[in-house]
């Protein structure tokens, strides 16, 4: 049976053909030495064809084909042209060697091709990628080194896209570093302490916070010039007008030794340290809580914030998290517990880091170890949701967050709990709801943009009719001149048809009572001709003067 090699490079799909192999030369060592040398493996391997890729996106979709295990249309199309036809109902005569198993599955179910992946295969590739240039006619000395290189950076840039706000990384980044903050803050603060209480030894009893016991140093500085103007910023600062009184009488028969203007500076110096490593912890608490809710919102409406950082960070990144059985999740962060009980054939551990959980805290000890079972499964869910789920959303973290709180009250009280297939039907109704809501919020919102935009265009088409009227003074001067002959003219068209209406009346009382009404009066005539029809009739007279003269000089000629 002939064994054709699949090769991917960095340019091109190549087919090898691979002949004159026995079975009984199957062996591994013997390839393995008859692959470095390119006389007896070129004997041994040829090529049957080579199509390459036509840009580098092109080769980028195709690697990242090959890597998830799918053929592409053009890896089809180049193993359909090269490869012998098979006749229907009957076996081929030829099987295809392919690096990766998942990619071979896929050919067999699409073409029926039979592929083989085997230690035999792997090692005639090796021999392959080692000499490939030298198979390709016409290549160029490194070519193909580019290609590779640029396929590579493309490639890994591709694998390592990710959603911006949705970085598990910097979740992992922010908890390491809160961890070494507050060892930090603690080490100094009591570094602080030590060092000023050799100038005021008191104020350690009065003072048990290391944050305000270092901003009370920085106030007092020295213990001496501590008088009662100083006591209103005290007592800001401390919070209590007794204390504040108390830390005053304490400086006035203080036992602490005096110190050196240069060393109250170096002290103050660092108590303000101290200070804004403190005021820095809170901020970095404060950002890894809105990362929380961005990335795994579920997971800290369900366990809290900080505990369920501590989950991301130990599993390596949030899907791997995800990826964890609800076994793995329960002793998370307890593995040397874990193998030491393994070892000794002692108890196995019941919780890891999901022991800072308050659930855990408020259950009895009896039931512990059922509860951080339980809890532990919720989080699972939780973090597949977080994990798969395109859309962020805090109503399925509430919901376990209730199970959870009815499995205490089953535990304690024995009330039975909700089942989880109706929590779960509920949430995805809250977070229907919230769709449905949002949509119509849209539409309200879009309706509104719509009508402002049509009162805008209104205002500003206003606006630039009085422009237009301010750029033409004299129609705005002559404006008022101009209505009255319109108004004048339209009276005077209203007489003319009040005057036409009336005529056949008049005519109609002259017929009848020549020229008196029924009433016994006399009906007036009217004039028919106004000023304006006057005023039409000049031209016309002018007109028959002027032909008049024009036919008088042309009977004296």
């Amino acid at each position: 049976m002939a064994l054709y090699l699949l090769h991917e490079s960095a340019s091109g799909y190549s087919l090898f053909l691979a002949h004159g192999l026995d079975e009984i030369g199957q062996n591994t060592e013997s390839v393995q030495k008859s692959v470095t040398d390119l006389n007896r493996f070129g004997k041994v391997v040829k090529l049957v064809a080579f199509t390459p890729f036509e840009s580098a996106l092109d080769a980028l979709n195709q690697c990242n084909a090959v890597s998830e295990g799918h053929m592409t249309d053009e890896l089809r199309n180049f193993l359909e042209l090269t490869l012998p036809k098979v006749k229907e109902g009957k076996k081929p005569k030829f099987s295809l060697g392919v690096a990766e198993p998942k990619i071979g599955s896929h050919i067999l179910e699409e073409t029926k091709i039979p592929c083989q992946s085997n230690e035999f295969v792997l090692e005639l590739l090796r021999g392959v990628r080692l000499h490939f240039d030298r198979f390709i006619q016409n290549l160029k000395p490194g070519d193909l080194e580019k290609a590779q290189l640029g396929l590579g950076h493309s490639y890994s840039r591709a694998k390592v896209k990710f959603n911006v706000n949705r970085v598990d990384n910097m979740v992992i980044q922010a908890i390491f570093l809160l961890d070494t903050l507050d060892k930090d803050v603690n080490s100094f603060s009591m570094r602080v302490r030590e060092w000023y209480s050799w100038h005021f030894p008191e104020l350690v009893k009065i003072i048990n916070d290391n944050y305000l016991y270092a901003k009370v140093a920085k106030f007092i500085d020295n213990k001496s010039e501590l008088s009662e103007e100083h006591l209103p910023g005290l007592t800001d600062i401390v919070g209590d007008e007794d204390k504040a009184k108390e830390i005053l009488e304490a400086s006035k028969s203080s036992m602490g030794q005096d110190l050196s203007p240069i060393d109250l500076i170096n002290v103050k110096q660092f108590a303000q340290r101290v200070m804004d490593l403190a005021e820095y912890r809170k901020k970095l608490y404060d950002y890894l809580v809105t990362k929380m809710n961005d990335i795994a919102p579920n997971l800290a409406a369900l366990i809290g914030e900080m505990v369920g950082a501590r989950l991301i960070s130990h599993a390596g990144s949030l899907t791997n998290l995800a990826k964890c059985p609800s076994s793995t999740l329960q002793i998370l962060g307890a593995e040397k517990a874990l193998f030491r009980a393994l070892k000794t054939r002692g108890n196995t551990p019941k919780y890891g880091l999901i022991f800072h959980s308050s659930f855990i805290g408020r259950a009895s000890a009896r039931n512990k170890g059922r509860m951080a079972r339980y809890l532990a499964n919720k989080c699972s869910i939780a973090s597949r949701i977080d994990c798969f789920l395109e859309k962020s959303t805090t109503s399925f973290g509430d919901k376990l967050r209730e199970q959870v709180e009815e499995r205490l009250d089953f535990y304690d009280k024995g009330v039975a709990p909700r089942k989880n297939i109706d929590m779960m039907k509920s949430a995805l109704e809250n977070v229907k709801n919230k769709d449905t809501e949002m949509e119509v919020e849209k539409a309200t919102a879009d309706a509104s943009v719509k009508k402002s935009k049509k009162k805008k265009s209104k205002v500003e088409a206003a606006e630039d009719g009085d422009v237009m009227e301010e750029d033409k003074p004299s129609a705005v001067t002559n404006g008022d001149a101009s209505e009255e002959l319109k108004s004048a003219k339209k009276k005077k068209k209203e007489k003319r048809r009040m005057e036409q209406d009336s005529e056949p009346e008049q005519d109609q009382a002259a017929e009848n009572g020549n020229g008196f009404n029924a009433d016994g009066g006399s009906v007036k005539k009217k004039k028919k001709k106004s000023k304006d029809e006057d005023r039409e009739d000049l031209p016309a007279a002018s007109e028959g003067k002027k032909k008049k003269k024009k036919s008088r000089s042309t009977d004296e000629d």
